[in-house]
Parts: structure tokens; C-alpha cells; sequence
């Protein structure tokens, strides 16, 4: 008889087993039976419970339990409540466009010259004073790779300075930060960089921009340009200016006397400091002190300090500051605030566990397992695991590591987690025949010894894009290669000289093309194929041997087959050379 359960997405093997009201040990036992070896906490999909479950028993329905739906995170808006708050403003734009150069210029960070590559790998906070004002402003990074940490900084922003480069103009992802700014329903304001370069030119600028329906202030539009150069100084005063004038039109307001909340955005380990979180306050104050919840874990705040290690007793709003006493790290892109006590604290996070089961990273997708179960999909995997330093920029690796899946060949992350390279993470490896990866991470000398014992190979880089590169050179050697087949000519038999299981010497005429050794050849009788792909093992003109025969000319032919092939005068080998290309993705 045909029911119905109800069950929650990401649900335990054991909960699962409990719902369907069978032994644990059958649930597993069919896993296994399909491929898949599973514990009794192994998390798993609502898709992937709909497979198994249809596996095991075809007349259980599974339905997915509705969970109140979540409300979307809303960015502050302006109010006439509260007080006024500097304005927080993303730099984006394409990469090597010099946005980190223009916050140099800024704030006098000096950061362009730290980041691998020159190109800023996590998202940076500063705040920066314009006569007897603040303005805070984040850095993000501007590869590819990082778009989910880019997005992040739309999200979190009163203002978008676009950065373009007057020589080089829009590009694709000038093209994204436009996109997310506009979807995250901020002002953009575009600054025209690199203007005292050789063959800067800002009008071209400005008419891309004018493609992309953003028309200038003096073209009769609404969009600000300010023409700048980081190297020369040029432009910064009028740009801090703009900034300003765009932001008192919004009318920037927040809560100072309520308990802190704000986003995480940037979390890392660091010895002997332990989980260190980089937050910006939204609203409220936070203080030295306070319990802050975020996502699954808290913190009592041991260390309150800004971005650069100046000390702070409290922080108010638009304020990124460096916050340490966490439990565990907490996660790039979640929410914090503060509540009243740890016990408070605690209940929260168990609360917020709960919710956030379904993101297990051990969790097991229904996709997954359908490449595990279709055993006709034969899709080769590269096994990897990643450390890196921080938890934006792991799951921007993560992320762009998926993303070079296709059809044929995956990347299969085994495991992941912040920080440096252990020996557990080379155990791992070295079980799963996994390379691991490390960005802005080290390798212990103990753990190096034990990779070169093991023949595990460790890689580590300071630029993503590097490291996307080599994993796709990975995945290029695991594609089956292309196989060419070049036709050449053929050979009509006219006599048959010696016939074994595995070999056939006949000789005959060339009617087509060209004939050479070695090559392959098809066996025909009339237009049916009695052999495929026979080796040609020599050819004869006369008594000598030859590498090619032409048409017109008779010769005589050894080939070898797998099988007996019982040839016979008028059959005809059609000639052909196979070669292998290495494919790319």
C-alpha cells in the first residue's frame, strides 16, 4: 500500500531509516549495495533519500516538510531614526584595474604591493577620514573566482565605486560588479582610472557605460564619474567628495543605543589568538565584552580591534573590526549579534545548528549519488582536498574548483577546512588518492616527510587563479583522449597466401588512395564487415618490403586479428591510420 512520509531536508542515514520505519542496517546495506559507504550520521539530501528510498521500497512517497519560509536579509535602509553613520563603499571592478591602488591612495595602506600577484585575494575593510568625516571602504577581490565574496560586498554597501581602467575600459567583470551593485539596490558611482596612462580614454569609458544604461551626470544621466589616478594622486579629493554628496541624499542613519548586529566577513585562525573573526557593525554598538552569536558558533570579545590592530573599547555602526574568544570559526557571510548573556549564547547557537544541518559539509547530494548509482555514466573524478587561510577564500576555491565539473570528469572535495596542512589532512589524502591543495597556507616539515613517504602530492599557491589552472590541468589528463581515424586508401584481394587464428598474409591490388604500414584496415565482403580494425603489419612490393603502396600497384599484405578472419579473393581492406589528441575543458 502506497504512504506518504514527510521528512527534512539534509536528514541523518539514522533519521531517515527512522522515518521509513526500517533497520538502520538495511538503509546502510543498500547504500553500500549502490556504491555508497555511509555511517548512521552521514547527512543526506531530501533528492538523494528520494533514490534510495525508491530503491529499497517503490510504494514509499517521500515529501519534502515545508519550513517556514526564510526572510531574506535586508540591508539597512536609510531612516530618519537613530544617528547619522558613515556610508560603507565597495571598490569592484575588473582585475588589474587598480582598485586596491585607489585604497592605497585612500587610506595609505600600502596593501596592492602585499597581495599575491597584485591582486587582492580576500575582502579588506578601512576606514578611511575626509576633513572631519569617516568613510568605511572594502576591498574586494577582483578574479572570477571570488564573485560570491564580491557579491557579499554589494550586499553590504550603501555605495559601488566601479573601478575602470581609462586604457582598457569595461570588462566582464566590471560587468558582474555592475550586476550585483544593481541587484543589491545601491548607488554606483564610477571612478576612471589610470586616466595618465598611455592610451587612457575616458569618453570610450563612459559610452561603454552609457551601453550598459548607466549615463553619466554630464551626458544628462544620473551616473557619477570621477576621473582618477592612484599613481599620481589625481582626483582622490573630488572622488572622497562624490562619496559624500551621494551619501548625504540617502540620509544614513542607525541605532547606536541597541545591542550590535552585522555580517561577518572574513574569519581565519591565528596562532595563538585562536578563531578570529573580521566584522562589519550594521547597527548598535559593540563592545569588549559582549557575547556575540554567529551562525554556529560565539564569542565572549577578548580582543576588539579595527582592521589595522588599533585597539577599541567599543565599535558603532559601519565599523569593520577584528573581534577574537570564538568557540570555533565562524562562517564567511553569516549574520552576527549580540545577546545578553553565554547562556543565551548557547541557545542560540544550538538553535542555529539545527537550521544549518542541511549545510553539513559531509552532506551527500542527490546528484552524487545518481553519478554513483548510474553505473553508465562513467565519470572520472579528481579527489582533492583544500586548506586555506581564511573562510571566504576557501569557499571561493571551493567554488570555483566545482565549477569545472563536466560530464566526463568532476572534482571530488573529499575535505576542506582553514588553516595549515595537518597530518590528518595527509592521512586523507593518502586513503583517497586525493592531491591536496593549499591557498596562503603552509606545510608543517612532520607533515612534508610524511607526503614524501606516502607519495601524496601537496600544492601550494598564493593566487587562485593559479590553482583553479593546475586542477584543470589535472582533470585535462583524466579526460579519455580524442581518437582521429584518417582514411587512407584500399586493397582489392586477390589472392590468399597463408590464413591462422591470428594472422593472414594475401596479396592483391591498391584500387584507392594510398597504402602504408602501420596502419589498420576494416575487412569487407561486398558491404558487409567481416573484421574490424585488423593490424597491418607489413606490406610487400615484389619481394621487398615497403612503407607505401600506390594505386594501380599490386603488393602483398601480412595483417594480425584478435579473431580468425577466413578471407577470401574479391573481399576488400579498406586502410586507415588512428591517432590520439589530448583534449582540453
Amino acid at each position: 500500500m502506497t504512504r506518504t512520509v514527510q521528512i527534512e531536508d539534509g536528514l541523518t542515514v539514522g533519521t531517515l531509516a527512522e522515518k521509513l520505519d526500517i533497520p538502520v542496517s538495511k538503509l546502510i546495506a543498500e547504500l553500500m549495495k549502490n556504491g555508497v559507504l555511509a555511517t548512521v550520521n552521514e547527512r543526506i539530501d531530501f533528492d538523494t533519500a528520494v533514490i534510495i528510498t525508491s530503491e529499497i521500497d517503490p510504494e514509499i512517497t517521500l515529501e519534502q516538510k515545508q519550513e517556514e519560509a526564510e526572510i531574506p536579509r535586508k540591508k539597512a535602509k536609510a531612516t530618519t531614526e537613530g544617528e547619522s553613520r558613515p556610508p560603507v563603499v565597495a571598490v569592484m571592478g575588473h582585475v588589474d584595474h587598480g582598485k586596491t591602488s585607489l585604497l592605497d591612495a585612500i587610506c595609505g595602506t600600502s596593501m596592492a604591493n602585499k597581495e599575491a600577484g597584485g591582486i587582492t585575494q580576500h575582502i579588506s575593510a578601512y576606514q578611511a577620514k575626509h576633513g572631519d568625516r569617516v568613510i568605511t571602504f572594502l576591498d574586494t577581490p577582483g578574479h572570477e573566482a571570488f564573485a560570491a565574496i564580491r557579491e557579499h560586498g554589494a550586499h553590504l554597501t550603501d555605495l559601488v565605486v566601479i573601478v575602470v581602467a581609462a586604457d582598457d575600459g569595461i570588462k566582464p567583470q566590471t560587468l558582474e560588479a555592475i550586476r550585483f551593485a544593481q541587484k543589491a539596490g545601491v548607488k554606483i558611482l564610477v571612478a576612471v582610472n589610470k586616466i595618465d596612462k598611455e592610451g587612457a580614454d575616458s569618453n570610450k569609458v563612459k559610452q561603454q557605460l552609457a551601453e550598459q544604461k548607466l549615463m553619466v551626470e554630464e551626458w544628462g544621466g544620473d551616473t557619477v564619474v570621477v576621473e582618477v589616478s592612484a599613481k599620481a594622486g589625481t582626483g582622490i579629493e573630488k572622488l572622497l567628495e562624490m562619496i559624500l554628496l551621494i551619501s548625504d541624499v540617502e540620509e544614513l542613519k542607525a541605532e547606536t543605543a541597541t545591542p550590535a548586529e552585522g555580517l561577518i566577513i572574513e574569519a581565519h585562525m591565528e596562532q595563538g589568538r585562536g578563531p578570529v573573526g573580521v566584522a562589519l557593525v550594521e547597527q548598535g554598538t559593540l563592545q569588549k565584552g559582549d557575547f556575540v552569536v554567529s551562525g554556529t558558533t560565539y564569542a565572549k570579545v577578548r580582543n576588539l580591534e579595527t582592521t589595522t590592530g588599533t585597539t577599541l573599547d567599543k565599535a558603532g555602526p559601519s565599523t569593520p573590526v577584528t573581534l577574537t574568544g570564538f568557540k570555533e570559526l565562524p562562517r564567511f557571510g553569516d549574520e552576527f549579534k549580540v545577546v545578553n548573556d553565554e547562556k543565551a549564547a548557547r541557545r542560540l547557537v544550538e538553535a542555529n545548528a539545527r537550521v544549518s544541518s542541511g549545510d553539513d559539509k559531509n552532506a551527500m547530494t542527490g546528484g552524487e549519488l545518481i553519478r554513483i548509482i548510474d553505473k553508465k555514466n562513467q565519470v572520472s573524478e579528481l579527489n582533492v582536498i583544500v586548506k586555506a587561510d581564511v573562510q571566504g577564500s576557501l569557499k571561493s576555491v571551493v567554488d570555483g574548483l566545482r565549477s569545472l565539473n563536466t560530464e566526463e570528469v568532476a572534482v571530488r572535495i573529499v575535505g576542506f577546512g582553514i588553516g595549515n596542512i595537518t597530518e590528518k589532512d595527509e592521512h586523507m589524502a593518502h586513503t583517497s588518492s586525493a592531491i591536496i591543495y593549499g591557498f596562503n597556507v603552509e606545510t608543517p616539515t612532520n607533515v612534508r616527510q610524511l607526503s614524501n613517504r606516502d607519495k601524496v602530492s601537496i600544492r601550494l599557491f598564493k593566487v587562485i587563479y593559479e590553482l583553479i589552472d593546475d586542477a584543470k590541468e589535472e582533470m585535462v589528463k583524466l579526460l579519455a583522449p580524442e581518437v582521429i581515424r584518417t582514411d587512407l586508401g584500399r586493397l582489392l584481394v586477390k589472392g590468399i597466401f597463408k590464413i591462422t587464428k591470428t594472422e593472414v598474409i594475401c596479396g592483391g591490388e591498391a584500387t584507392k588512395g594510398k597504402l602504408v604500414v602501420p596502419a589498420y584496415a576494416t575487412v569487407y565482403r561486398d558491404d558487409e564487415i567481416i573484421a574490424e580494425q585488423v593490424e597491418i603489419v607489413s606490406l610487400k612490393h615484389g619481394p621487398q618490403e615497403t612503407k607505401e603502396v600506390n594505386t594501380g600497384e599490386m603488393c602483398g599484405v601480412s595483417f594480425k586479428s584478435e579473431s580468425r578472419v577466413d578471407l577470401k579473393e574479391g573481399d576488400k581492406l579498406e586502410f586507415f591510420t588512428l591517432e590520439t589528441k589530448q583534449r582540453t575543458l
